[in-house]
């Protein structure tokens, strides 16, 4: 690993193995989407339309 200074600002340079495990631990922190059944995304769906429509 180095580090480069390139207009008063600091870089560093890993090996691109380096970089993909840095990426993948990262990708695995976030949270996972919430799945909703058919019954409540329809009343999520209803209750999102009309707040739009009150919007309006």
């Amino acid at each position: 690993m180095e580090t480069l200074t390139i207009d008063k600002k600091k870089f560093v340079v890993i090996e691109q193995s380096e970089f993909d495990k840095l990426q993948l631990l990262a990708a695995q922190k976030t949270s996972p989407v919430k799945k909703l059944s058919l019954t409540a995304g329809k009343k999520l769906a209803y209750k999102m339309i009309d707040k739009w429509a009150k919007g309006k």
